[in-house]
C-alpha cells in the first residue's frame, strides 16, 4: 500500500497481515482521486469504515485540510495510528473515531463534509444499508460528493430519497459509485 499522489506521493504504508482488511488498489484509489482532481484543497473529509487510512491519508496528500477517520476494528486502528505517525500528521489534519459507521451517521449533527469516503467490509454485503443510513445523515449538503465501492451483486440503488448516483466505474467484481445530493426540485 502506499500513497499516489501528493505531497506524500510513493510513501509507503504500513504493511500487514489482516484477513479482515482489504485495502482500496492502486487502480481504483487513482479513478476516484482523478474524478475529483483539483477539488480537494482545503477540504473537510468522512473516510468510513477507514480500515488502515489509505483512502483518507490518500486525500489528505492531495489538499484537505482533515479527514474525520471511522473505524470501530481495534486492530485496524492501529495499523491507522502507524500510518498516521510514519506521515508525521498534526492533530489538527485528522481524528479518530472509534465507532460503528451506521451509529455515527444517525447521530452527526456537524457540518456537512465536503467529501465523503466508503469502503465497506467486503464480506458484510452492506453498501446499500449504509447508502440508506447516509442518505438520512446530517453529513452531507448539496456540494457534498460521495464515492462508495461495493461488490457487484449487492444491492446498490441508483438513488435514494436525497441522494443520487452521477456516475460509476466497473471494475469486474466491484463497482467504484459516486453519489450526490438530488437537486430541491428533482
Amino acid at each position: 500500500m502506499r500513497i499516489i499522489s501528493g505531497r506524500f506521493k510513493g510513501r509507503v504504508l504500513t504493511s500487514f497481515q489482516e484477513d479482515h482488511i482489504r485495502p482500496t488498489t492502486d487502480r481504483v484509489k487513482e479513478s476516484l482521486f482523478n474524478k475529483w482532481m483539483g477539488t480537494l484543497e482545503d477540504a473537510q473529509v468522512l473516510d468510513l469504515f477507514s480500515g488502515t487510512g489509505s483512502l483518507g491519508l490518500e486525500a489528505l496528500s492531495r489538499g484537505a485540510s482533515r479527514v474525520d477517520f471511522v473505524e470501530q476494528n481495534v486492530r485496524s486502528i492501529q495499523i491507522l495510528k502507524k500510518n498516521i505517525d510514519l506521515l508525521k500528521l498534526s492533530k489538527d489534519e485528522y481524528s479518530i473515531l472509534k465507532q460503528d459507521v451506521l451509529a455515527y451517521l444517525k447521530k452527526y449533527q456537524g457540518p456537512a463534509y465536503a467529501f465523503i469516503l466508503i469502503d465497506p467490509p467486503f464480506t458484510e454485503k452492506m453498501a446499500h444499508d449504509v447508502m440508506l443510513a447516509l442518505d438520512s445523515s446530517n453529513c452531507f449538503d448539496e456540494n457534498t460528493l460521495i464515492a462508495i465501492e461495493s461488490q457487484k451483486k449487492e444491492r446498490m440503488d441508483d438513488a435514494y430519497t436525497n441522494l443520487y448516483r452521477y456516475d460509476f466505474n466497473d471494475y469486474g467484481d466491484k463497482l467504484l459509485s459516486f453519489f450526490a445530493k438530488k437537486a430541491q426540485d428533482a
